[in-house]
């Protein structure tokens, strides 16, 4: 009599749906049918949609209607990647603005030099395939502690090789902290799509991500006013090495999963099983959109590490100093950011990812192109105004690009998409500056042992890649932003 109270006034739509909760085939236990009972009671706040599609939504929930909720303590974890991200870029550029400084205490040339650049940016390529399992299998936690472990080894065995003048030595540490760099570069897609809504996934990830360059920023500004000669090289390591500890310690306690999803797609990416890597990575291949956005990007990111770890070596034979080279790799790194902060959350309100990378594409590959002329210009001002336009172009595209592969690949990992195309980008980023250091002039040239075809080279480059975003959605099937698609689609039926 009971049960048939409860069902008293109950469309055909809702006895369907009592019948499948408290039929024998979900379970044939007294104490199901009592919470079946309370599940069906009448109240004000739920829906027949919504019972309808609650399995579709939330499979882990007892709630006819899913609850979505972010929480403030996600802004911890975002503060300890951009902060790690910061540290291992700093890393990375230690010595390049310093390269005549660090050549001659180490008593090797600067092509030497540059190797310790180099052998970081290939690093990242050896790291990449744990660094996918990492995120894939254990969360951005795991990721994120095992780079502060990493950073923390590396940082004081480079050190102790600078110490001792033994270039071996900082080379191996740079190799370890060159291996914890795709634990916290390819990690914010992952965790701003676990910790994030769809209102606020554009920002998270430009922070995280473009805290990378910024740390390379803060190299190229600081370094030179450490090195004021080539005896200050291992002090200036010890300061590094010092603020990276101080930066990984908290990597230790931040939350590895919010208690509830931020929303109805990282429901699925908090509830999901650890994916088929190897299954996402053969789906990538055969997705035209991924080697639109993955060839393009890997491009100008490898130019754009290059530029940076040569730039000194660009203007020095003209005449500017070591700090007017700072300056400028500064103003590249920091005009990029202020404008990121500005277009990131413009792109989180109205979606337009693929306008946005078709206009920027264009302007990073005009800017490589006007840059041949920079350091040959009687004025530095030219070299910092292409840095700055060429600085916004790139970075307002990172964090674009790597949230639209998400959206056209979902429900694929986040983190898959994400490491490639970093990887892509560390992969040629070495390989550039070991042609453009090779097409450096000799003693002879006028003037001596300038970069002029590397900077032809970069041009080159940069234009032929160029049109293959431009072809996105032009031919063939449209490419959709699967992602935010099932998030409108929860809303609706709630």
């Amino acid at each position: 009599m009971a049960e048939k109270e409860d069902l008293k006034g109950m469309g055909p739509t809702d006895i369907k749906e009592a019948h499948y909760e408290l039929s024998p085939e979900t379970t044939a236990s007294t104490s199901f049918t009592q919470d079946a009972r309370a599940t069906l009671s009448p109240s004000p706040t739920e829906t027949t949609p919504a019972l309808a599609n609650q399995e579709s939504l939330s499979q882990t929930s007892t709630n006819p209607t899913p609850t979505y909720k972010v929480y403030k303590r996600r802004f911890f974890g975002l503060g300890q990647l951009v902060l790690l991200n910061i540290i291992v870029s700093w890393d990375w550029i230690s010595f390049a603005p310093v390269s005549k400084s660090s050549a001659e205490y180490f008593n090797r040339s600067e092509s030497v030099i540059n190797w310790l650049s180099t052998v970081f940016l290939f690093a990242f390529c050896v790291a990449a395939p744990v660094t996918i399992y990492t995120l894939n299998k254990s969360g951005p936690k795991a990721s994120i502690i095992t780079a502060a472990c990493l950073l923390l080894v590396g940082n004081w065995v480079r050190y102790g090789g600078a110490r001792t003048s033994h270039f071996g030595v900082v080379m191996f540490g740079q190799i370890l902290v060159g291996l914890a760099q795709p634990f916290v570069l390819s990690a914010p897609t992952r965790y701003s799509d676990l910790w994030f809504s769809e209102r606020g996934r554009v920002s998270a990830t430009a922070v995280a991500s473009l805290a990378n360059p910024f740390g390379a920023a803060l190299g190229q500004l600081i370094n030179p006013f450490w090195v004021t000669d080539a005896s200050d090289i291992p002090n200036m390591v010890l300061y590094v090495s010092i603020i990276s500890s101080v930066a990984c310690i908290p990597s230790f306690f931040i939350p590895s999963a919010p208690p509830t999803p931020a929303s109805a797609s990282a429901s699925h990416t908090l509830n999901r099983e650890p994916l088929n890597i190897r299954a996402s990575v053969s789906k990538l291949s055969r997705s035209i959109g991924f080697w639109l956005i993955f060839l393009p990007f890997s491009v100008y990111v490898g130019l754009f590490n290059s530029i940076s770890s040569l730039l000194n070596q660009m203007l020095e034979p003209y005449g500017y100093s070591e700090t007017q080279a700072g300056i400028a790799g500064a103003i590249l790194i920091l005009v990029g950011l202020v404008f990121a902060a500005i277009s990131s959350p413009l792109i989180d309100r109205y979606k337009f990812y693929l306008i946005f990378i078709k206009l920027a594409v264009p302007v990073i590959a005009l800017s490589y192109l006007v840059f041949i002329w920079a350091p040959s210009d009687s004025s530095i001002v030219y070299a910092y105004v292409v840095c700055g336009v060429l600085g916004a172009a790139s970075f307002g595209l990172v964090p674009v690009a790597l949230e639209y592969l998400v959206e056209i690949h979902h429900p694929l990992g986040p983190e898959v998409g994400s490491t490639l195309s970093w990887a892509g980008g560390q992969l040629l980023g070495g390989i550039f500056i070991i042609i453009q250091s090779a097409l450096k002039e000799g003693r002879t040239a006028h003037p001596p042992y300038n970069l002029r075809k590397a900077l032809i080279f970069q041009a080159v480059v940069g234009m032929v890649v160029m049109p293959l975003p431009l072809c996105l959605n032009l031919f063939g099937r449209k490419v959709r932003s699967k992602r935010l698609e099932v998030d409108k689609m929860a809303v609706t039926r709630t």
